[in-house]
């Protein structure tokens, strides 16, 4: 388990990621919040599909000027194996939010909280503020500031092929 914590910090730092591991030992997560309506979600429910929670605020210009990525990022993979959960990290009243939703057009789920210090996925720094959640449910990846639709899917892809890679050479050392 070292061994490979090791190799993927190395690859990590010699690719230079556009998202940062802020947290080798990746850890699993179930995290439950209301959305617009007041109805509890659990991240819980997209197990078996990539995460992307975006930490953000009505308030936040720079989670504003990120929004269209992630909006881009849902509507090219809702058919697909990623999906995009938006946390309202503020004080807001569930109708402001809903109405602010509404006339942004956001079509991804957005669930809502209070700010905290940390969040069962991690430390929520600044706004906006992304964690990479993998099929398993396990927090694998985090950043801070604006990310784009391409380092998301480029992370995601690098993911997979590193993971079919590690299959083989698993399913090679079993055959031996």
């Amino acid at each position: 388990m070292i061994k490979n914590n090791i190799v993927l910090f190395i690859l990590v730092s010699l690719l230079g990621f556009g998202l940062q591991v802020w947290s080798l030992q990746a850890r699993a997560v179930d995290y439950e919040l209301p959305d617009v309506n007041g109805q509890m979600q659990s991240l819980e429910q997209h197990k078996g599909k990539w995460l992307v929670v975006n930490y953000w605020a009505t308030w936040c210009s720079t989670c504003m000027k990120e929004m269209p990525e992630l909006i881009n990022l849902h509507e090219s993979n809702k058919d697909n194996d990623i999906v995009v959960v938006g946390i309202s990290f503020e004080s807001i009243e569930q109708k402001n939010l809903k109405e602010f939703v509404s006339d942004k057009s956001i079509p991804y789920t957005v669930l809502n909280t209070e700010p905290v210090r940390v969040t069962p996925l991690g430390k929520v720094p600044a706004l906006p503020t992304t964690y990479i959640v993998d099929p398993e449910g396990k927090v694998v990846a985090g950043d801070v500031g604006i990310i784009t639709q391409q380092d998301i899917e480029d992370y995601i892809a690098r993911e997979k092929a590193a993971s079919t890679v590690a299959e083989k050479a698993t399913t090679k050392g079993d055959a031996s």
